[in-house]
């Protein structure tokens, strides 16, 4: 209970110390304390669910429905979709936001910044997971990295193709119930792991101090990010130089 008391007062310190950028927000990239609502209240029922006979229970139903012995690899690859869409979206006749190096610069900042919260949340909330592996459960990384690069391709995409901005979500949703399913991680672990990925994208995406730096023209470079799962979480990079 300590832990969570203290986890709570974190996500109002974070609020407190977003507030004023936020109204600043909205007046330069039209973004008001609305876009935040579903985020916030993601993550907030992520935190009162953590350690409570209805996140069990949910966790045994879910058990029941899948099996104990489902196992999945696919949620390792599910929230790598949205940065593919990102990149695809131009090829397929959308007009993007912004430009291939300005998108990958989002996708950098984006996933580190949620990787980063992820794992500072997990050393101090130190949950065990449902198959009792460690006790690095709360919340899913995977979920949070599959949610923040849906809310990169949706703040890409909404003003081209709604639909097509909003397909990431489908992906980010396969990857958090997959988590589920395969027993890794506990309903509030998911919750709390899309809460801190849609903020991490919708903050990156109006805010990003790195989308003023300018590219030249004559020489420019090709550069594409994914994150990895494994025994280390983190980002890889392929640049490819155009002479």
């Amino acid at each position: 209970m300590k832990k969570l008391s203290t986890l709570f007062l974190l996500v109002l310190f974070i609020s407190q110390m977003y507030g004023q950028k936020i109204d600043s927000l909205a007046i330069n990239k039209k973004l008001s304390y609305k876009n935040f609502i579903v985020p916030a209240a993601v993550l907030t029922g992520g935190i009162f669910l953590l350690n409570s006979s209805q996140n069990n229970s949910i966790q045994e139903k879910s058990n029941a429905f899948f099996g104990i012995g489902f196992n999945s690899k696919i949620d390792n690859f599910t929230p790598l979709v949205p940065v593919a869409q990102i990149y695809a979206g131009r090829y397929i006749g959308f007009k993007p936001k912004n430009t291939v190096l300005h998108q990958t610069v989002d996708i950098v900042i984006a996933n580190s910044l949620t990787l980063a919260v992820v794992q500072i949340t997990k050393n101090l909330v130190k949950e065990e997971r449902p198959d009792a592996s460690n006790n690095l459960s709360f919340p899913s990384g995977h979920t949070a990295i599959a949610f923040t690069n849906a809310a990169l391709l949706f703040q890409e995409y909404k003003d081209s193709n709604f639909w097509y901005a909003s397909s990431g979500f489908i992906f980010a949703t396969t990857t958090g119930i997959l988590r589920i399913a395969n027993n890794r991680h506990y309903s509030s672990d998911v919750l709390a792991g899309a809460g801190i990925g849609l903020l991490s994208g919708i903050i990156v995406s109006n805010y990003n101090p790195f989308q003023a730096i300018k590219f030249g023209r004559k020489k420019s470079t090709s550069a594409f990010v994914y994150p990895q799962f494994g025994k280390t979480n983190g980002l890889g990079i392929l640049i490819q130089p155009n002479f």
